[in-house]
């Protein structure tokens, strides 16, 4: 009889392997023991290893951001409508001022002249025009007589006639040389910023030569170079801006202002973008950052540009199905962003594309997704 190791028969604890009892108790220890000792299945290693990516279709934004630099609505060149010497200016760049309060006055010595002599001169031709006046009503009442003939009637209106042309011809003449004196005193047209001044006393100025720029106070706008390949989008973008001051705090834009040339040199066309709710932190010449992002109507997916297999066809991605078998499906590509393809169809929403290796593939040849990444 043979005996389990390690035990003798005289001791008491001999159990033969043979018995009922000891493979009773073998089988019931096996038992309990199994689960633990089970393996995970195995996989199958033959299979070539792929990674593969799900296709998610969504609206696609396009975002696109732009140098911008805050201007005002409303900016212009103020000059002296009379020439002369400029005495004094009474403004320096970055003053802020009311309308009507003076900028720059010009030397008054030669205007005053002139309206002084206008005045002389308008004085002159009431004197000559009550004169005639007078003369020709003396004619008048001779000629009723038959005292003077109708052609000395005649003469007296036609005289009194060019008077009062010469009075009121003095008149105006008189009034220029007033305002023309007023002209003398340069003065804002609104309340404001003085944004540049371009005149110095001593200076001799022509007249409508730009003298200060005056930044009117009120909205505030973003000038901004557009880009021809992104202008018939930019209508239709939904517009921020962001201080580099403050690049924390964003503002709703909204264009106003699109010009309908380009610039000759630098093929782009000016825009302006009113800021929408701005407050004191907005300054005049500050940079900012403008971003437009439009929303497109048609759903896209996107993929690497590695996923992308072309044998002359066109664009096609490889799928992989549940069991590891590879499809070869044509795509349409929308337009190509970077290190991405954007995908308009030919691939389902969920589907496994393949993203790397995709030229090794074989269509009879079943693969094994390792890695699944989100795209």
């Amino acid at each position: 009889m043979t005996y389990v190791s390690g035990f003798h028969p005289g001791h008491g604890f001999a159990m033969s392997i043979m018995s009922p009892r000891f493979l009773s108790a073998l089988g019931l220890a096996l038992s309990v023991a199994a689960p633990a000792l089970a393996e995970p299945q195995p996989v199958d290693r033959s299979l070539k290893p792929v990674l593969v990516a799900p296709v998610h279709y969504s609206s696609e934004t396009d975002q696109r951001t732009f140098v911008a630099i805050i201007r005002p609505r409303v900016e212009a060149d103020l000059g002296f409508r009379v020439p002369g010497k400029v005495a004094r200016r009474l403004v320096d760049v970055g003053r802020a001022v009311k309308a009507g309060e003076p900028l720059a006055e010009l030397d008054t010595t030669d205007l005053r002249l002139q309206k002084e002599q206008a005045e002389a001169e308008l004085a002159a031709s009431a004197r000559a025009l009550e004169q005639a006046r007078i003369d020709e009503q003396r004619a008048v009442v001779l000629n009723e007589r038959r005292v003077a003939s109708n052609a000395a009637r005649d003469r007296a209106q036609t005289a009194l006639e060019e008077m009062r042309s010469r009075n009121l011809r003095a008149q105006r003449a008189a009034e220029l040389a007033r305002n023309a004196l007023d002209y003398a005193v340069l003065r804002a047209d609104s309340d404001g910023l003085v944004s540049a001044t371009m005149i110095e006393p001593g200076q001799v100025v022509a007249a409508g030569q730009p003298a200060a720029r005056l930044a009117r106070a009120g909205e505030r706008e973003a000038a901004v170079a557009i880009p021809e390949a992104y202008v018939a989008r930019v209508r239709d973008g939904a517009a921020t801006l962001s201080l580099w001051s403050a690049p924390d705090r964003l503002y709703k834009a909204r264009l106003r202002e699109l010009s309908p040339s380009a610039d000759p040199v630098a093929r782009t066309f000016a825009a302006r973008f009113s800021i929408l709710e701005p407050d004191a932190t907005i300054a005049l010449g500050m940079s900012a950052t403008l971003s437009i992002a439009n929303v497109g109507e048609t759903k896209l997916a996107r993929v690497p540009l590695s996923a992308l297999f072309n044998q002359g066809k066109g664009p096609a991605l490889w799928t992989v199905s549940n069991d590891g078998a590879l499809a070869l499906k044509r795509v349409a590509v929308a337009r190509y962003d970077g290190r991405d393809a954007l995908i308009a169809g030919g691939v389902d929403e969920g589907e496994r594309v393949v993203v790397l290796g995709v030229q090794k593939l074989d269509p009879a040849v079943k693969v094994r997704p390792v890695t699944e990444i989100a795209y």
